[in-house]
């Protein structure tokens, strides 16, 4: 049996995309959402000119966070989001694989599962969030 994640190792980046053909981080988790749990994400298509545009990313991680169907957990579990600031601001996503690893991308790079509990990503960790769909169905 193959892990969830295999289907995702090696998608390459893409600026505005959240298909196989390329994604950016939360189109990563729009593409994971969709294909594993069945769970709409918006895209957020035309809602930012650039991933350079560090301040509009930032304003759109922070309405998504607060979007009710989010809760901040304490504990991680599978699919749950992780936040992390880059710079200044909170701009970068990656999806719980087991507590302490998530799969992400980023734009040097492609998707990969990566520690967040140690390394370069733990001092940039800022939350860890659970959709209500997940939590209702008991989660992975």
């Amino acid at each position: 049996m193959s892990h969830w994640t295999n289907r995702y190792v090696g998608t390459p980046y893409h600026e505005f995309g959240h298909t196989f053909e390329g994604v950016h981080c939360w189109g990563l988790a729009v593409l994971v959402y969709a294909e594993e749990l069945r769970i709409t994400l918006p895209t957020y298509s035309g809602c930012y000119v650039s991933l350079e545009e560090q301040e509009q990313i930032a304003a759109l991680v922070d309405g998504e966070r607060r979007d009710p169907v989010w809760r901040e957990v304490a504990g991680a579990r599978t699919f749950d989001l992780v936040t992390f600031r880059r710079g200044r601001l909170e701009t970068h996503i990656g999806i719980v694989v087991s507590p302490g690893l998530m799969l992400h991308v980023t734009a040097d790079d492609q998707a990969k599962i990566e520690h967040y509990n140690t390394g370069k990503w733990q001092p940039r960790l800022t939350g860890t969030y659970r959709h209500v769909a997940t939590t209702k169905r008991g989660g992975a």
